[in-house]
């Protein structure tokens, strides 16, 4: 059944998905001071980090701890809160709540409970990178921190790279090296890459070029890497569609000896290329390939 809910009924406590600035406070909005100051408390990944913010535009306000680790069991209580007429913001400790943060949970909750929930808009690391990165924004597909096992991050690098959609990821300064070197190797070493890290702040930085050029700057700048990682990979090339699937006459295997002949790649960079043209994992056109 379809469920209509209005965010802004007269008199009634709500729940502010309130996004706080990434870096340069003074990206924070008026209307998110406001509602700082105006909500009975304010629950937050880590109160250490939010009463920085607090103090610095001198506002006062009770905050609870809700981080990934305490939120199921923060939930209900936050939920009473709002249910006993007190309204609630939501921060993360950067950036707009949920987004690779705890929150889902507590929306979800708030809204089978009839609650009202306002989100407020705001910062958000992963569309400034794309936006500044030169890379195109017209459709894209966020994912956020990528699995740390080999395995799964190759499979997960697969799965993804399923159209002509750019790539955003969230990375930590410890593991860009490794997943860049996955990339390469499920992607192709010539595929454009853009790195952003401290965006909003003075040391605000863009390092692009292919994949194989940027995993050779982190190799001669990897003892200064600090804070996370935006990585942004440019589209796959050649998927098929009505007016370019000139290979449709071909088997699969064919089509990566067209690409082997044809541009002399090698069996490797054959499949890759044959994977972008028909949607698929490179793992099943070599699997295929081989049988």
């Amino acid at each position: 059944m379809v469920k209509v809910q209005r965010s802004f009924r007269q008199d009634r406590a709500k729940l502010y998905i309130v996004p706080t600035p990434i870096g340069n406070l003074e990206d924070i909005t008026l209307r998110a001071l406001r509602i700082l100051k105006e909500v009975d408390l304010i629950a937050c990944e880590d109160t250490r980090q939010t009463k920085k913010l607090l103090n610095h535009f001198e506002i006062e306000k009770r905050l609870l701890s809700y981080h990934e680790h305490s939120q199921e069991s923060r939930e209900q209580e936050l939920i009473e809160w709002i249910r006993s007429g007190n309204s609630v913001a939501l921060v993360s400790d950067a950036g707009m709540p949920m987004i690779s943060d705890p929150g889902y949970g507590l929306v979800k909750k708030a809204r089978e409970a009839d609650l009202d929930v306002v989100v407020l808009p705001g910062a958000n690391a992963a569309l400034c990178a794309l936006v500044g990165s030169g890379i195109s924004a017209y459709s894209f597909t966020f994912y956020g921190f990528l699995p740390k096992k080999k395995k799964e991050l190759t499979e997960t690098l697969e799965e993804l790279d399923q159209g002509k959609h750019t790539l955003i990821f969230y990375e930590s300064p410890y593991r860009v090296k490794k997943t860049l070197g996955t990339m390469e190797d499920v992607y192709s070493s010539e595929r454009k890459v853009t790195l952003a890290r401290e965006l909003t702040k003075k040391f605000e930085e863009y390092i692009s070029g292919s994949i194989d050029e940027v995993k050779r700057w982190i190799d001669e700048n990897e003892s200064q890497l600090r804070g996370e990682f935006c990585i942004i990979v440019e589209p796959s090339e050649g998927y098929p569609d009505e007016d370019h699937s000139w290979w449709k006459g071909l088997t699969l295997i064919q089509h990566v000896e067209h690409y082997m002949e044809k541009e002399q790649l090698k069996t490797k960079s054959a499949v890759k290329k044959v994977a972008s043209d028909r949607g698929m994992s490179s793992r099943e056109v070599y699997q295929e390939f081989h049988n």
